[in-house]
């Protein structure tokens, strides 16, 4: 038996070795931690045994996600989506939990509160998996990513009376009715006086704890209020989990909720890898190999009994045949609070060990094969919707229709911040583009605006083909999602090699993957972001605008290939001129807001021009106010520059 010290050690090296090749492979880290439990635990290598205070300890993983979904818990979101929740969702989870308790009875002949158990756990999907596999295929926002995070949200929520439901159920009374009935009452007393007294008094205690500044004393409040709105629910016959939602629930709505959330994640991961880790040591692997066609059969009915549910409920709803099946497939495996009620279920006494055994095996297993089940569904729906066929010819046809007539033009792949700027530059400079966008709200606006913009997905070949790649000057990636810039940038070298590609990404780490992929030049944001805080926090420090800018240029000409020659030159050139430009943002507060360009003393400097909500007034008059978030452009001797801005800040030289 290892020692306590020896034990953690030797959680931590493999869990770190785990899930490091989890997230190698894109799979979610509670794969790894199951893993280690299943590796570790008394039915594997038999180095770790569970007992009552790990149990304790790794409750608390299960307390802190709950405490996570009522951060995320909004009311208004939750309005809006309602008709998806609650129909759809609602309707899956009482027909899978309905659905099981019949199969139960009629065909295991079990007790009907084991199928409750057993469909409860069953009802719930992963939402760790399939948000980021939609994510990473960009479909979060499809009509199928849409409904399938609805069910997901409803599933999430249901947690919560199955959390008070189940033990309930394990108590076994004469008086089932009437147990529950006291359960439910006292959970909604719960509920009503925590909301009623929590909101008149969370939001105020946060603004106190907020005024004395102090991050040590922000953790402890926060993990005071977890633990202790935890141990409320707990003593008045509820579970832990319960008493965290509500915490989370009413600092969602304050002023508190992403930082509390920034500060909660590690303690939330840590405790759940751990709640995890105890859940694989449960699984008897042995058992599980003796019994593998009970199993498999288990893992198909799963598969298929859910998505089958989804499928049907889709097609009710009208969906078209591809959208109702990736629906379906995006929701038929086993989630995360799964295992959280079948183990709630087991402690209850509620399911016979080698249903436990069986279900937890199929619930894994259906897990492994989600991403390769909604990758497939994608593909099988294509070939089975005739609309999405016509979809798709439509959308080349607009594509088509759009870029027709024009070439030497430039192919901006997203119309976002960052492409709507790109735009602009390239309209002043009379060079022609056509955008390629999927958000259809921000396409109408555009449109409406007079842009070159049509809904297309760039990932494929036709769309890119019909924007006249052949025909491009340059091709523009502007997405922030890099599995998503990898698959155009394939396609593009594919279609046309030697097309320039100017690639947008977060940082450096992504420069040489990006380049090796085919791309002419990559713009790392970090790093442009990053020199204009470098030659801001210069500037204010009193270095000269014109030595700041010169590093700043340095640092570019080492970093762009195509411009090196430029800023170079642009170096040179400035240093044979006496006059210099500045660019000064007015911030709020600054001195010079309200006044006059005339009773401003500047000395030798111009203000040149004043852009004011994104439109450049050259030369203005001296009779202009300026306006908070104007920028100033300044001219004159780099050394009065930095006296002008320092002026123009403080109202001091």
């Amino acid at each position: 038996m290892l020692t306590p010290l020896s034990s953690v050690l030797l959680l931590l090296t493999l869990g770190v070795a785990f899930v490091a090749l989890a997230r190698a492979l894109r799979l979610p880290s509670l794969l790894a931690y199951l893993s280690i439990g299943m590796l570790l635990g008394p039915h594997g290598l038999g180095l770790l045994v569970e007992t009552e205070q790990t149990s304790d300890v790794a409750e608390f993983g299960v307390v802190f996600l709950m405490f996570s979904i009522g951060l995320e818990f909004s009311l208004s979101r939750l309005f809006s989506m309602r008709h998806l929740v609650f129909g759809l969702g609602g309707a899956q989870v009482l027909i899978t939990l309905g659905g099981t308790v019949l199969v139960t009875l009629l065909v295991y002949g079990q007790d009907w509160r084991v199928g409750v158990a057993v469909g409860a756990a069953c009802a719930m999907s992963s939402t760790a998996i399939v948000s980021k596999v939609l994510s990473e295929r960009l479909e979060l926002h499809s009509q199928a990513g849409r409904q399938t995070m609805a069910v997901l949200l409803f599933q999430d929520l249901a947690v919560v009376p199955l959390l008070i439901l189940i033990p309930a159920l394990g108590a076994r009374s004469e008086h089932l009715g009437e147990a529950l009935s006291i359960a439910m009452g006292q959970a909604a007393l719960v509920l009503v006086a925590m909301v009623l007294v929590g909101q008149r008094l969370v939001g105020r205690w946060f603004n106190a704890i907020a005024r004395l500044k102090s991050a040590e004393l922000s953790m402890l409040n926060v993990l005071w209020i977890v633990v202790g709105l935890s141990y409320l629910t707990f003593h008045a016959g509820l579970s832990m989990a319960l008493g965290a939602f509500i915490g989370g629930m009413l600092i969602a709505e304050t002023l508190y909720r992403h930082q509390v959330e920034a500060d909660i994640r590690p303690f939330r991961d840590v405790f759940l890898g751990l709640f995890f880790v105890t859940i694989g040591m449960l699984l008897d692997l042995p058992y599980v190999l003796r019994n593998l066609p009970a199993v498999l059969l288990a893992l198909v009915l799963l598969i298929l009994a859910k998505a089958g549910v989804v499928l049907v409920l889709g097609l009710l709803k009208r969906n078209s045949p591809e959208v109702a099946l990736r629906t379906a497939f995006q929701l038929a495996q086993g989630g995360e609070f799964g295992f959280v009620l079948l183990d709630l279920s087991q402690d209850n006494r509620l399911i016979p060990g080698d249903i436990f055994q069986v279900t937890m095996a199929a619930m894994l297993l259906s897990m492994f094969l989600a991403p390769l089940l909604i990758a497939r569904a994608a593909h099988w729906g294509g070939r089975l919707s005739a609309r999405e066929w016509q979809q798709r010819t439509t959308m080349v046809h607009q594509v088509a229709v759009r870029s027709m007539g024009i070439e030497d033009h430039v192919i901006l792949c997203g119309f976002g911040r960052t492409g709507q700027s790109l735009g602009r530059f390239l309209d002043r400079e009379q060079i022609p583009f056509i955008a390629l966008d999927i958000d259809e709200a921000r396409i109408h606006q555009a449109v409406e605006a007079g842009e070159n913009v049509v809904f297309g997905n760039a990932d494929r070949r036709e769309i890119l083909v019909a924007a006249g790649i052949e025909r491009a000057r340059a091709l523009v990636i502007t997405y922030g999602d890099l599995p998503a810039t990898e698959r155009v940038l394939e396609l593009v070298r594919d279609l046309r090699p030697q097309l320039p590609v100017i690639v947008r990404a977060h940082d450096d780490s992504q420069l040489e993957h990006l380049k090796t992929l085919g791309a002419t030049e990559v713009i790392p944001e970090v790093l442009e972001g990053s020199l204009m805080l470098a030659a801001e926090t210069l500037s204010h420090l009193g270095v000269p605008t014109e030595r700041t800018m010169e590093q700043v240029r340095e640092v570019r000409s080492h970093r762009y290939d195509t411009m090196r020659s430029f800023y170079r030159g642009e170096s040179d050139r400035l240093k044979k001129l006496s006059l210099s430009k500045a660019v000064f943002p007015v911030e709020p507060g600054s001195f010079a807001v309200g006044k006059s360009l005339t009773e401003l003393e500047l000395g030798n400097v111009v203000v040149a021009a004043i852009r004011r909500h994104g439109v450049k007034g050259e030369a203005p008059s001296p009779e202009t106010r300026v306006a908070a978030e104007d920028i100033l452009i300044l001219e004159g001797h780099p050394n009065a520059l930095g006296a002008a801005e320092r002026y123009l800040l403080s109202g001091k030289r």
